[in-house]
């Protein structure tokens, strides 16, 4: 008995998924069609494919966080396609410290810049843990990716160690830098502590800077 051909359709995918990184992730992408169809995945970061209806990434990193696009086909018809996005979850990862010279009443910018998803809450603190506040010498200025102190008159009591604190649901992590004088002599500290959230590894990057007359 005769069939007629039957263009390919994907008839169930699997919705986005968000993760946290070094877990597995299992894609689905189901079709019909006759003659029976091919199920191909294809990524769009670096266009790489594979065959079959699943799919599957094996304790997934934060760079492959993208958009995965199931094709399929048997040939009586163009291709029908659907797309997939996995968004990988990670905790801040501080990606700058510097100190900084400051005249006096000049104005100066702390900044602190941190890579995490979902995005990073910055607060900050004075070398003697006193959270920083705005006032009208100093501004705070969070944006996604940062965040800024500046300070607009400086005077003697700006100048010390500030610590950037980033944190998401994931962990945390900080950072520490001076506003300084020129011309003075200072042992100042940058540093960057991170923690990785369910590991407890600590590291630390320490920076010392030394200002001498």
């Amino acid at each position: 008995m005769y069939m007629a051909p039957l263009p390919a359709r994907i008839v169930n995918i699997s919705q986005d998924k968000s993760v946290n990184e070094g877990d597995d992730v299992n894609f689905f992408c189901l079709a019909v069609g006759r003659p029976e169809p091919t199920v191909t995945w294809k990524d769009f970061k670096y266009g790489l494919m594979s065959e079959g209806e699943f799919l599957e990434i094996t304790e997934i990193k934060r760079h492959q966080a993208e958009e995965f696009e199931c094709i399929t086909n048997n040939g009586v018809a163009p291709p029908d396609t659907r797309r997939v996005k996995v968004t990988v979850n990670y905790p801040p990862v501080i990606t700058e410290v510097k100190n900084m010279p400051a005249q006096l009443g000049k104005t100066a910018i702390l900044r602190c810049e941190a890579m995490a998803v979902p995005t990073a809450s910055f607060e900050w603190y004075r070398d003697d843990r006193r959270p920083v506040e705005s006032d009208n010498t100093l501004k705070i200025k969070n944006e996604k990716t940062r965040s800024l102190l500046l300070f607009t008159n400086v005077t003697e009591k700006h100048f010390g160690n500030y610590t950037c604190f980033a944190s998401n649901r994931l962990g945390a992590s900080n950072a520490s830098m001076l506003l300084f004088r020129p011309g003075a002599v200072y042992g100042g500290v940058a540093s960057l502590n991170g923690r990785l959230s369910g590991v407890g590894l600590w590291f630390c990057l320490s920076i010392s800077v030394l200002m001498k007359v």
